[in-house]
């Protein structure tokens, strides 16, 4: 669905709520040209108790950190951008949304030093479903390990969440749809498996479950994890500083994506390899069960994870 097609007339930028259609930047803003910009992608789950925003403060305090590598200054604080979010969503009637906080360096100078060019920021929200497609949740998702590597946190810092970056992440993305895939795993400058072009992998093997550590130039997903702390408490034994071979992932009893958009989506299929038995496997539909539980509020644990927008 394009944003045309939606029901979305607001977003708020610098301070003030504004006209989706104005919500414009100069053509030679800094961000624009050098990728030199931080985001956010969070999503808000509709429960019984109205929207609610999923580990909203770790979120922010992410977007936060990923501004001090390249000295950004956001001029608003997190109460601020809080407030702005909670009032997008109610004005808009969001039920279920996701939302994108954004801070860049804006227009004054195009040097690739950004001198004194402005810190600008916004925040947007709109209705968006399964990021790989409600039946990939069930089916899971055919990817191809991607001829792009990962660049590495000695290069750029692979904790920070950069606009730029995601280059990367869009070249090993559309190199899979090309080939008739619908995702990409990409592997770190040593070969080994670092994560997705916007999310980060699990696998499970012989009854246990790795993830790559941080050392494998992966993003600290906050999703990544949520979902080791549910499978901890589902008794499984979480590898989260794991180093994962490619051939490990063609062995696999099990592959799963986790991310703020992807949520917890199976991987059927690895460069035309079968995984498992092909289809969703017993430990990643517990574990999925498990999360969909929690951030659809259908219990009451983890109640610290949510901000509710009536609230």
């Amino acid at each position: 669905m394009s944003f045309d097609e939606m029901d979305v007339d607001t977003i708020w930028m610098d301070g003030e709520f504004v006209d989706w259609d104005e919500a414009q930047i100069h053509v030679l803003t800094h961000g624009l040209h050098y990728g030199s910009g931080v985001f956010e992608g969070v999503r808000c789950y509709d429960t019984e108790n109205g929207p609610a925003i999923f580990r909203w403060e770790e979120h922010l305090e992410r977007l936060y950190d990923s501004c001090k590598p390249y000295d950004l200054e956001i001029d608003h604080d997190p109460e601020e951008l809080t407030e702005a979010t909670k009032t997008l969503i109610r004005e808009q009637d969001l039920a279920s949304c996701y939302v994108r906080p954004i801070a860049f360096y804006g227009y004054e100078s195009l040097g690739v030093s950004p001198g004194d060019c402005p810190t600008r920021t916004a925040i947007a929200a709109w209705p968006w479903g399964a990021y790989l497609g409600d039946e990939a949740l069930e089916n899971g998702v055919e990817v191809m390990v991607s001829s792009w590597r990962k660049h590495a946190s000695s290069q750029i810092p692979t904790n920070a969440k950069t606009t730029g970056l995601y280059v990367n992440s869009m070249l090993a993305g559309e190199e899979a749809r090309r080939n008739g895939f619908a995702e990409a795993i990409v592997l770190n400058k040593e070969g080994n498996v670092a994560e997705g072009p916007g999310e980060n992998l699990f696998m499970v093997k012989d009854g246990e479950i790795f993830t790559p550590g941080l050392a494998e130039s992966i993003l600290d997903g906050i999703t990544r994890d949520s979902v080791i702390t549910l499978a901890e408490e589902l008794g499984h034994e979480v590898h989260d500083q794991a180093t994962i071979s490619r051939g490990e992932l063609n062995t696999a009893d099990e592959l799963f994506f986790t991310g703020s958009a992807a949520e917890v989506t199976p991987i059927r299929q690895v460069d035309n390899v079968e995984i498992g038995d092909g289809g969703r496997g017993p430990v990643t539909e517990e574990i999925q069960s498990r999360f969909f539980d929690v951030v659809n509020r259908r219990t009451d644990d983890y109640e610290e994870w949510f901000d509710y927008v009536e609230a």
